[in-house]
């Protein structure tokens, strides 16, 4: 048979195909039939022709075609009993694209910031071929190539895409494929600082995570240590305090993997407390009063130190400073230092701190010593120097006043003079040392001011003990006087006992050693006739060394 038909169809127009023969056989079972149609769209009619002006026999078939009739092959057969003969005709169906189709790369795991990814347009089906494309994110515009490259995703990559592929008989639209980027973030609200007592939530977000497929697990931390753990998103503080400032951070995990926020710093503000206040008068002297002031604050607070209501000094703008005043001021600190002091800067100080939030205070009462104690040429010397010690800060006291020593609480001497002299001081000298300063009207007493005296060891005193009840029990015993403390060895002849660092040879296990200031006890267990001899104890100390001698008998 014959085939005649247009050489391409276009979808959902209607078209006819004609097969025929150019013979009938009007006795004989000759069937002309097509093949491979859908019956549902299609119809098919016959006719044939026996007359002068023709012989042949034709069957029509009428259909609409779609775009999967594309390359379809179809058969016009003709059929006599068991013999057959038949034509082919495949189908060009012009059409739009369609089965158009998003491919994503790479297609499992999670997807993170920084990673590369792929989104291909794929076409199932398209005639005349496809000619343009069309990229969209979230339904605007991203590109025209057939692949969509994002080469160091973002998390602002995350939404829905889909494509669009053309040709000169329509579009073909896929559906939306989302791009999940699994990127871990937190924020705070109402903001990451606020003021104590505000109700504060940190929320750990993925894009998408409300319509993430499946359930998400978070654990938080707080300066990098493990704060909680489970499937809440977010971190409540019905009314956050001072202690919850800190970073901090989160890490999402789902089935493929985790990723960890950056840490976020929380900060809460709060107004002063109550500041520490503190006075320090120095004892050698007298003559320097420190006030000290600190607060705990934040945003920090402006610290102010008055007496009696006067404001000597402050943190913020400066005040007009006198002579004997230095400040200096450091966050949430501030120092007045008060040189030649006496009675006049007697009274109540007080420090107030304020900030955006409030202000808090404190106060103490600074009662100034008249009189004061100076040593020269230190408080510290070493024994034979020449020390003298002056009683300072009288200037206004009456005329004459009597000048009363004391040394530990005892009195020394009392004269007209203020000083007390030690043209070659020795250790029994140091102690701690008062003046008072007595008048007609008045009378006032230093502070205690200690001198200490450095001297050599004196000469060990040195004793045994043998006990005999209960086993044998040797007990010797070495105590010196010096300053400062010595170390002291026990030496026989040339074996070493005990000593203050490690011993070059080791002890016996029998020999046990305690040790107390300037004082050596040494116990021997189960003495034998070896541990007879005569024992050395050696002090020694920056200033010198002294030993002393015994002889012990088992």
């Amino acid at each position: 048979p014959s085939v005649t038909s247009s050489e391409e169809h276009t979808e959902g127009q209607r078209s006819t195909l004609e097969c025929s023969t150019p013979y009938i056989c009007p006795r004989g079972d000759i069937v002309l039939h097509w093949e491979g149609y859908d019956p549902r769209v299609s119809e098919v009619s016959g006719r044939v022709q026996l007359d002068t002006s023709g012989v042949g026999q034709q069957v029509n078939l009428t259909s609409s075609f779609s775009w999967k009739d594309h390359s379809k092959k179809l058969l016009c057969e003709v059929s006599d009993g068991s013999k057959r003969a038949s034509t082919e005709v495949v189908l060009r169906v012009r059409h739009a694209p369609k089965d158009t189709q998003v491919s994503l790369s790479p297609s499992s795991g999670n997807i993170g910031v920084g990673d590369v990814v792929t989104l291909s347009c794929e076409v199932g089906s398209s005639h005349p071929p496809v000619s343009g494309y069309h990229w969209y994110k979230d339904g605007v515009v991203m590109g025209t190539e057939r692949v969509l490259a994002l080469r160091g995703v973002r998390r602002e990559d995350h939404g829905q895409y889909h494509c669009e592929a053309q040709n000169t008989l329509g579009t073909g639209v896929s559906p939306p494929v989302t791009l999940r980027v699994f990127s871990a973030e937190i924020s705070a609200s109402p903001a990451a600082e606020v003021q104590e007592g505000t109700a504060t939530t940190l929320s750990c977000d993925v894009p998408g995570r409300e319509g993430h497929p499946e359930e998400l697990t978070y654990t938080w931390y707080k300066n990098s240590a493990w704060l909680k753990e489970g499937p809440a998103h977010t971190l409540l503080f019905p009314a956050v305090a001072a202690g919850d400032a800190g970073y901090y951070s989160c890490q999402v995990t789902n089935s493929q993997g985790s990723d960890t926020a950056q840490a976020i710093s929380l900060s809460v503000t709060y107004p002063p407390r109550i500041p520490t206040l503190t006075l320090f008068q120095e004892t050698q002297g007298g003559r320097l009063v420190i006030v000290r002031c600190t607060v705990d604050s934040h945003p920090p607070a402006t610290l102010a130190i008055d007496r009696d209501g006067t404001v000597l000094a402050t943190s913020g703008a400066q005040v007009a400073l006198r002579q004997r005043l230095g400040v200096t001021a450091s966050r949430n600190s501030l120092r007045l230092e008060i040189r030649d002091a006496g009675p006049r800067d007697s009274g109540k100080y007080g420090c107030t701190a304020s900030n955006v939030h409030g202000n808090a205070s404190a106060t103490k009462v600074l009662v100034t010593r008249a009189a004061g104690l100076q040593i020269q040429p230190s408080a510290e010397v070493t024994e034979g120097t020449a020390v003298t010690l002056t009683c300072v800060g009288t200037g206004d006291m009456a005329e004459d006043p009597l000048y009363t020593w004391y040394r530990n609480g005892r009195r020394l001497q009392e004269s007209s003079f203020p000083t007390l002299e030690f043209p070659s001081v020795r250790g029994d000298d140091a102690g701690a040392f008062q003046c008072q300063v007595r008048s007609r009207n008045s009378s006032d007493t230093s502070e205690a001011v200690p001198l200490r005296a450095l001297y050599p060891p004196r000469q060990p005193v040195l004793s045994s003990f043998l006990q005999s009840q209960g086993g044998r029990l040797g007990i010797i015993r070495c105590s010196v006087e010096s300053d400062p403390e010595s170390n002291l060895t026990l030496r026989r002849g040339d074996d070493v006992i005990t000593c203050p660092q490690e011993c070059p040879q080791a002890t016996s296990p029998r020999v046990h050693v305690t040790r107390s200031y300037n004082s050596l006890k040494v116990e021997i267990r189960d003495v034998v006739v070896e541990d007879e001899g005569v024992y050395v104890c050696q002090a020694r100390n920056s200033q010198g060394s002294a030993s002393a001698a015994l002889d012990f008998k088992a």
